[in-house]
């Protein structure tokens, strides 16, 4: 038996020095910081647990946890369909379809500050042509004075820059399915929804789950956009665990409770990916046995 050469390895050598350099250094220092209280420069004390039990104690981290949970499936729900449903509507070939992904992709080329200050003109009542257009229908709208209108406008702000993302991946998948499944349904007559139902949808399984899970964890971490928008505002109404997690290093200083969120807010993630990941998995399975079936 001819033996493996395993010298192929060292090629990815010096990535790994790269993500041990810019990973894994930082995270020590991140768990270093947890455990002790910094009084100064100078001058450390080790507390061990008591950061991460102070942090899990905190009423305004259950409440920023709970925003973010409610605005990452809000953002899923809403992104997912309608990116599927932009995905279909684009035309397959020709100009048209060089066109439409240019502009379809225009939106995730403008970076994360810019589209907070987009659309915080744009959601001004004075100047803004979203503001005013609903002034002129007669709809109080206030994204910076009510919880609720700036709850919306952040989620239709992220649902307008990354849909097209999910878009994007979609159209791709669409593409890669050969043409002999859609001669197939046409020869049996298949409807449209029956072809996607029954061709489209479950070829679209691994596209669709890497969007699901790009989606959330990004949506998870979300800090720019409503920080330029609303500032966290009104109140705590768009103050996601991102901006929870800076107010406490940066405004506050408090680089303990800080790491140890920081610890914290990085398993959430960690957990919630494998617990969506694990769930999409078996959903596809289970639909897999009832096709055959």
């Amino acid at each position: 038996m001819k033996p493996v050469n395993q010298k192929a390895w060292l090629l990815i050598l010096p990535v790994l020095l790269c993500v041990a350099f810019s990973a894994i250094v930082p995270l020590m220092t991140v768990v270093n910081y947890s455990v002790q209280d910094i009084i100064s420069p100078e001058r450390r004390v080790f507390v061990g647990t008591e950061w991460f039990a102070a942090v899990m104690r905190d009423q305004d981290l259950h409440e920023a946890l709970w925003r973010q949970m409610v605005f990452s499936l809000a953002v899923l729900v809403v992104e997912i369909p309608l990116g599927i449903a932009l995905a279909l509507s684009m035309p397959a070939k020709g100009w048209q379809a060089s066109v439409t992904l240019v502009l379809v992709a225009l939106s995730l080329l403008i970076p994360w500050n810019v589209v907070g200050t987009i659309w915080q003109i744009y959601g001004r009542a004075d100047i803004g042509l979203l503001g005013a257009a609903l002034q002129a229908m007669g709809i109080d709208y206030n994204y910076t004075g009510n919880a609720r209108d700036a709850w919306l406008t952040v989620l239709v702000m992220d649902v307008w820059h990354w849909t097209p993302l999910v878009a994007l991946l979609c159209y791709a998948g669409l593409r890669s399915i050969p043409d002999a499944y859609y001669q197939a349904a046409q020869i049996d007559g298949a409807s449209k929804f029956a072809v996607f139902r029954f061709i489209q949808l479950p070829k679209l399984r691994g596209v669709l789950m890497i969007a699901v899970l790009l989606r959330f964890m990004d949506s998870f971490m979300i800090y720019t956009e409503p920080f330029v928008l609303t500032g966290g505002g009104p109140g705590n109404a768009t103050t996601f665990l991102s901006q929870y997690l800076t107010q406490k290093a940066v405004g506050q200083f408090d680089l303990g409770p800080a790491a140890a969120f920081s610890l914290i807010y990085f398993l959430i993630i960690l957990l919630l990916c494998f617990i969506l990941y694990n769930w999409m998995q078996s959903v596809g399975t289970q639909t897999k046995e009832q096709d055959h079936g």
